[in-house]
């Protein structure tokens, strides 16, 4: 039946079953839209739903079957010169080593997508990676550079009260520190 489906009409059945939470459903139709973007010569649209396949397979709660979902999706995107996608995909490998406990190489990921996403102009995205790098970093008994991941996080967010709260919070341990 997937042979006369247009990879578009596969996506959109992959979109619909995420949307409905049958995470292993959506993963495997996105990769089955990855095979037929790639198979008509629509290598970036290809990885895009590898990508895609990727974060329903962490929703499913199988981050190796992410982590090889997502695999050289960033270079792609790095030589296509689509820097922001190249920055998605690399949160994208960093929350699948997260889910496999593989925290520096989550935390290297995470830190190349704050970069690139910065580059890109993408600050909701970029919030998102930094809040995951600083949970990281906690993990890897990094706690001055949780808290700095978590600042710039902060320092990203729209103007509000609850955010200039925060703000002062993250200021103490670096004042009691002497740093600031």
């Amino acid at each position: 039946m997937s042979e006369t489906l247009s990879p578009e009409m596969l996506a959109e059945q992959a979109r619909k079953a995420y949307g409905e939470e049958a995470f292993e459903q959506a993963a495997q139709q996105f990769a089955a839209a990855a095979e037929a973007f790639l198979a008509s010569g629509r290598p970036l649209d290809a990885a895009e739903m590898r990508n895609n396949s990727s974060v329903a397979w962490v929703q499913a709660g199988r981050p190796q079957e992410a982590l090889e979902a997502a695999e050289g999706t960033p270079e792609i995107f790095a030589e296509a010169g689509d820097v922001r996608r190249a920055g998605l995909a690399w949160g994208n490998l960093g929350s699948a080593l997260e889910g496999l406990k593989r925290w520096q190489e989550a935390a290297e990921a995470y830190a190349q997508a704050a970069v690139l996403l910065e580059e890109a102009g993408d600050r909701e995205a970029r919030v998102a990676v930094l809040q995951a790098l600083s949970a990281v970093q906690l993990r890897l008994n990094e706690p001055m550079d949780a808290l700095i991941a978590m600042q710039q996080a902060v320092d990203e967010q729209p103007r509000s009260l609850k955010r200039g709260l925060l703000k002062r919070l993250l200021k103490m341990p670096f004042r009691l520190l002497g740093g600031g």
